[in-house]
């Protein structure tokens, strides 16, 4: 089983703001697949399905982004599944709008979803896709901008690395980490 976690943050406030790429990404591969996260356990959105004869679980945690890893540890019990199994997928200020980079495993970098699945899961070795939503152009709180809308001439940039990594997750489904790795960072 894979489990493929998209972190954001729940409500139409939140809705498109850049602290929500991951909830993006899920949504665009399950477009892609044609799946619908219309399913609800352990405080989150998810899909279950299968691919190539392998279960795949789609996930939006619900808890607010410095939560998340209480959802991904209760389906990780729920499903015995463990962190070399789990793809995370959230945006990253260290990488410019619209780049994606994947990792093996690593620390939190400073991010709270990242921090909070590290801590529940105590565990860092789950897999890593970062969209980069770059940083501000302008003199602002860190908070006030990822929570903040893509700026026009960020939108065209911000949708190609969704798409790019909504691929990158299906491409994980029937090849080795390592060789998504090698496709998607450049």
């Amino acid at each position: 089983m894979k489990c493929i976690v998209g972190l954001g943050n729940p409500g139409k406030k939140y809705a498109q703001t850049r602290h929500n790429v991951g909830f993006m990404v899920i949504d665009q591969f399950a477009d892609n697949n044609s799946w619908e996260l219309k399913q609800e356990k352990f405080k989150s959105q998810y899909a279950l399905e299968h691919i190539n004869g392998e279960k795949v679980l789609l996930l939006k945690p619900q808890t607010y982004m410095n939560l998340s890893g209480v959802a991904v540890q209760a389906f990780a019990d729920y499903y015995g599944f463990g962190p070399e199994d789990i793809l995370v997928v959230y945006d990253d200020l260290d990488l410019p709008t619209g780049k994606i980079r994947l990792r093996q495993k690593g620390g939190h970098g400073g991010h709270n979803g990242i921090r909070n699945i590290i801590d529940q899961l105590d565990d860092k070795t789950f897999k890593r896709l970062r969209v980069g939503v770059g940083r501000p152009s302008v003199p602002m709180s860190v908070v006030d901008y990822v929570l903040g809308k893509f700026d026009k001439d960020q939108k065209d940039a911000a949708q190609d690395s969704i798409q790019k990594a909504a691929k990158a997750c299906e491409a994980w489904l029937d090849q080795p980490f390592d060789q998504v790795m090698n496709e998607f960072n450049q």
